[in-house]
């Protein structure tokens, strides 16, 4: 059956890498916009520096994430959770300290990982996160003042710390938009600044900037980037090639037919470079989590060959963290698969000399309420708001705690039901540092100018800093 040219070169265009891998548009390749051109034609040369976002998805409960472990600060949380069977034993805490607040605190038993990163100073806490439009007390949420829209909603929630917008909708996310501010960090890169082991995510989204989506492993990095139709050695795929660089030479004056064929050139040499799929050093666990985190980590051994300066990464657990019910014996599954997969991801940045130039963060919907919604071995959390986030890397300033102080005086909130941080009576309490303020401090450490930064954060200005000293 014969083919028009336009066919052709769509096919060869588009399917030249198994497109699961490649979904970087145009755009990205040979026709960005002129703010991004005017970055790209001034781009200096830079050291190699990426961030990996893994967002929790559903809701992780902070409140048995973090604990306090000084004497006055448990008890308010077992008065709040013991009864009903939610609170986690004191002795059973994994102990730790934050210089900056000098008391303390526990973390989860089920992150003996991530207290050893914590301890070699690799880890920091990032306390009572979230989505806000503006600082807000107690008393101003309760009389009306601006708060997120559509606040305790699963779907608006995550897209919100996705995009770090919450007084409207955006089709950008704040990693695509850092993406479009630093692409002339990422002078003759082979691939999107930004890719996706999640799939399509309004977090990745940009203007200029478009992910590279690819699937995880056990997939061989070779095979997700492998040609569909040139094999060596074939006959038919041999012609099938030399008539696709007949055609890609004819018109080259031509913007859209040049653009199509630069896209192709591009997978071709994507896959010529990653046509071995590399060894790690780090064992990953063999869970979902895990094996996100290594396909990236196989990733990241090619980024010299393909050019990258910048790279942002999207990774999403998607185990039970919505705990409406059985939270206990669910957070021993979450938490587990996260501070093992965090912990390999740490230790083969390590092995790649790349510990301090990668950036490893959490995000989630929203903690859980504090006042279980039940009793007994069954008992769970409702959704709720400001949550306690980890923030992994070589560059942070690890073993502390980092935010805004509340009515309390500490970044800490007060786990009292109906207390001063509380939204309400249950434990829903107010975030007193923005996603805004917490991802301007990253993007700020990855290379966005000062004068760049509120246009990535519309709404950073609204807040008292955009930096909150956690990265070196």
């Amino acid at each position: 059956m014969s083919h028009s040219r336009r066919d052709f070169l769509r096919r060869s265009g588009c399917a030249a890498l198994s497109m699961a891998a490649l979904a970087s548009n145009i755009r990205h390749f040979g026709l960005m916009d002129a703010m991004a051109q005017k970055n790209a034609d001034a781009a200096p040369d830079v050291d190699y520096k990426a961030m990996v976002c893994i967002f929790m998805n559903g809701g992780n409960d902070g409140n048995n994430t973090v604990v306090p472990n000084h004497t006055a600060g448990y008890a308010q949380y077992s008065a709040a959770r013991a009864a009903q069977g939610l609170a986690l034993p004191q002795s059973s805490l994994l102990p730790i300290t934050p210089p900056s607040i000098g008391l303390d605190y526990g973390l989860h038993p089920n992150l003996p990982e991530l207290k050893t990163l914590w301890d070699q100073q690799k880890l920091a806490v990032i306390c009572n996160v979230g989505t806000l439009v503006q600082p807000l007390t107690r008393a101003q949420y309760q009389s009306g003042s601006p708060r997120p829209m559509q606040l305790f909603s699963h779907s608006d929630q995550s897209n919100q710390h996705r995009t770090s917008i919450s007084n409207s909708a955006s089709t950008t996310g704040w990693g695509g938009r850092i993406g479009d501010r630093t692409i002339g960090l990422n002078p003759g890169a082979a691939i999107s600044a930004i890719t996706s082991v999640a799939g399509s995510t309004v977090f990745t989204a940009g203007n200029a900037t478009t992910p590279l989506v690819v699937s995880p492993s056990p997939t061989p990095l070779n095979q997700v980037f492998a040609l569909n139709g040139f094999t060596a050695g074939n006959n038919e795929d041999s012609a099938r090639r030399q008539s696709m660089n007949l055609i890609r030479a004819m018109d080259p004056d031509k913007t859209l037919i040049r653009a199509a064929s630069d896209l192709t050139q591009q997978a071709i040499s994507v896959s010529d470079q990653l046509s071995a799929d590399p060894a790690l050093t780090a064992t990953f666990p063999n869970t979902p989590l895990g094996n996100q985190l290594k396909q990236i980590a196989k990733l990241m051994k090619f980024h010299t060959q393909l050019n990258m300066s910048r790279q942002i990464f999207y990774v999403q657990s998607n185990a039970i963290f919505d705990t409406h019910s059985g939270q206990l014996a669910r957070q021993v599954q979450t938490l587990t698969e996260v501070s093992q997969a965090m912990k390999a991801f740490y230790d083969e940045t390590v092995a790649q000399n790349i510990a301090s130039q990668v950036t490893t963060f959490t995000l989630s919907d929203f903690s859980r309420t504090l006042n279980p919604n039940g009793s007994g071995s069954g008992s769970g959390t409702d959704h709720a708001w400001g949550n306690h986030v980890f923030v992994m890397g070589g560059s942070v300033r690890g073993g502390d705690f980092y935010g805004t102080p509340g009515p309390n005086g500490t970044v800490f909130p007060t786990l009292v039901n109906g207390g001063p941080d509380d939204a309400d009576t249950r434990g829903r309490f107010i975030p007193t540092t923005s996603v805004d303020m917490f991802a301007a401090t990253l993007a700020s450490w990855y290379g966005v100018s000062a004068q760049d930064i509120p246009l990535v954060f519309p709404n950073i200005n609204a807040f008292p800093t955009a930096n909150l000293g956690f990265m070196m």
